[in-house]
């Protein structure tokens, strides 16, 4: 059993929302929704919230808040203004409560995690049992949502539910080939989406959060959702999965814009990697996590991948961060990966592959240089993005003509190969740090550090 942790005294929230605790005072649920501009589908998820708090938990006081980025496009105006006709929703239970509606602008490092600290912050000082937080840019939610993530932390005593969804399967690539299988390898529970960004979550999880020191790294961004699901698995929490089908956003090709993304979610993991070393060395196979709700098939949005560019910035990489990979790189995968970017200057593009347990060793090695080489990180996390995209267009590649369930199919290989080579993992990680003198000398050339931003931005 967890103990109750001690939450520090905010000095972030607005004054506004210390206002809003005292009108409120005490709520029995907290819906949080961050947002940046999402003003075009806020409203309908929004509406959708109320819609599941009213359906299902009719005699609990709720409240939403929407924590806001500086929106410019009438984000937090659209959250106020939502409103839902409850006569069509078939409701036997008369609400005993309205749900309020609030909307703050959050404080902070600009990003997701910032705006989840808000949330937290108010749901802890409101005293809520259970809290969930949802993506303001969701076009596929329903009020069932909110039942299914909410209902194992209310009534079967679970602290993290995380969103288990059928997706394109060119949509979560980060997810797909890198943060999935690792924590997944590191931990030893298969939570499918790790980085989903819909959760529930106990009063208990909410304090263990706000309790932490580290919100101003890569946990105020895009790292937070890694960083929630880690520390809820690593810590012993009790972690589940609701089933909540198609999550239908605005989707984009894997290759064009998430550098910066795969940057924060992945340092992360590597962050969280020393912190909880302890648990993830003496883990040594994985177990499901316990589902909730009824799977049933859905349709999907198309994503367009445009795999020539990837494989451009990979052969561009190859030639001008060799030097920065080789900082990262055991000699064996440095020469795998130049033989297969010789073949693909050699042969057609179609034809190219980078499997699965080359691709394993990549990701560990970079793992343990993170550790190693901190003065160094942002070289190497930018080096890793054009590797990143060669996996991706490997994967693109060998599945154009498979269907859902194959595609899993090769997603399930990939993850026992990250389980197979874990000892490799932990043989590098236990070796002591190498030199990194010469290395610092390259890197502290102009030059070379801008290498790497040239390679993903042209």
């Amino acid at each position: 059993m967890h103990a109750e942790t001690k939450v520090p005294e905010p000095d972030f929230l607005p004054r506004e929302a210390f206002d809003a605790v005292e009108r409120v005072r005490q709520v029995d649920v907290v819906i949080g929704i961050p947002s940046y501009n999402n003003a075009r589908t806020i409203g309908h998820v929004t509406r959708a919230a109320q819609a599941g708090l009213e359906k299902y938990f009719p005699q609990l006081k709720a409240v939403i808040i929407n924590s806001d980025g500086g929106s410019s496009d009438g984000t937090r105006d659209a959250v106020l203004a939502s409103r839902l006709d409850t006569s069509q929703l078939l409701i036997f239970n008369t609400p005993l409560f309205p749900v309020h509606r609030l909307s703050f602008p959050y404080h902070g490092i600009p990003g997701k995690g910032s705006a989840f600290r808000l949330i937290f912050q108010m749901a802890s000082m409101l005293g809520a049992r259970g809290c969930v937080v949802i993506d303001s840019d969701l076009r596929s939610i329903t009020p069932e949502w909110i039942d299914l993530l909410l209902r194992p932390v209310l009534h079967a005593g679970f602290d993290f539910t995380a969103p288990f969804y059928h997706r394109h399967k060119y949509d979560g690539t980060i997810t797909n080939s890198i943060v999935y299988p690792l924590t997944r390898a590191l931990y030893g529970l298969r939570v499918r989406q790790p980085i989903g960004g819909d959760f529930g979550l106990s009063s208990r999880m909410v304090n263990r959060y706000l309790s932490r020191r580290d919100w101003q790294g890569n946990a105020a961004r895009y790292g937070i959702d890694v960083w929630m699901t880690t520390i809820a698995i690593a810590e012993g929490y009790r972690v589940c999965q609701s089933f909540l089908g198609a999550k239908l956003h605005d989707p984009k090709d894997p290759g064009a814009d998430l550098s910066e993304m795969l940057h924060q979610v992945v340092g992360s993991v590597f962050t969280l990697m020393q912190e909880y070393e302890s648990v993830w060395k003496h883990t040594t196979s994985s177990k499901d996590a316990d589902l909730f709700g009824f799977r049933f098939g859905v349709g999907l949005d198309p994503v367009e991948v445009n795999t020539g560019r990837m494989l451009g910035l990979f052969q561009r990489a190859s030639h001008e961060l060799k030097e920065v990979w080789a900082l990262a790189l055991k000699p064996r995968t440095l020469d795998e990966l130049g033989k297969i970017s010789a073949a693909l200057e050699s042969s057609s593009r179609n034809g190219f592959h980078l499997d699965d347990e080359l691709w394993v060793r990549v990701v560990m090695d970079f793992a343990v240089a993170w550790r190693d080489r901190p003065a160094e990180r942002g070289h190497l996390l930018r080096s890793l993005t054009s590797l990143y995209l060669a996996r991706v267009a490997s994967f693109v590649l060998e599945t154009r003509d498979l269907v859902s369930d194959q595609v899993e199919d090769k997603i399930e290989h990939l993850c026992l190969c990250f389980e197979k080579l874990k000892p490799y993992l932990i043989s590098g990680w236990d070796c002591a740090a190498a030199p990194v003198q010469s290395a610092g000398r390259e890197l502290e050339n102009a030059a070379d550090g801008a290498r790497a931003e040239a390679v993903l931005e042209d």
